[in-house]
């Protein structure tokens, strides 16, 4: 079982492409809170209903002002084919190269799998894990626990 990071910790910093020209530091970010989604592969069926639940409702995490990033060890072309398929409005972020790095920084990386964990942060303007869950990896967590921990972050 990996040893996710907690609330209370400092969020590791990252810098991981969304698109073959383009990539996201969580740094940039840094002023707004952040949902880091860390999911298995991108085609899987709960991960397909996962990613799809949060693009419905992400008008409800921007009421928050909270910016939401999906992150798997899948590449950029297979992230670029699989958001277009599920017409998804957020950017899902390659772990892909070395592979599972940013994963294992925030503890949610399964080696003999070769996968990320299905874990989720969120994570205050000031960089700080305000939220971390660990969800069983067959199970669509949805997004309760994300909206409540928002909704508790200070203002």
């Amino acid at each position: 079982m990996s040893q996710i990071l907690s609330p209370g910790t400092a969020a590791p910093d990252f810098t991981l492409p969304i698109a073959p020209d383009k990539k996201i530091s969580l740094r940039e970010l840094r002023g707004k809170p952040v949902i880091l989604a860390f999911y298995p592969a991108d085609w899987s069926p709960v991960c397909g209903d996962q990613m799809a639940l949060y693009n419905e409702i992400l008008p409800e995490f921007q009421k928050f002002g909270a910016e939401l990033l999906g992150v798997s060890v899948d590449g950029v072309w297979c992230h670029a084919a699989f958001a277009k398929d599920r017409k998804l409005r957020f950017p899902l972020a390659a772990d892909f190269e070395p592979k599972g790095d940013v994963a294992r920084k925030f503890g949610v990386y399964r080696g003999n799998d070769g996968i990320t964990e299905r874990a989720l942060f969120v994570i205050d303007k000031n960089g700080v894990i305000a939220w971390s869950y660990l969800s069983p990896i067959a199970v669509n967590p949805g997004a309760d626990g994300i909206l409540q921990a928002l909704e508790d972050l200070p203002e």
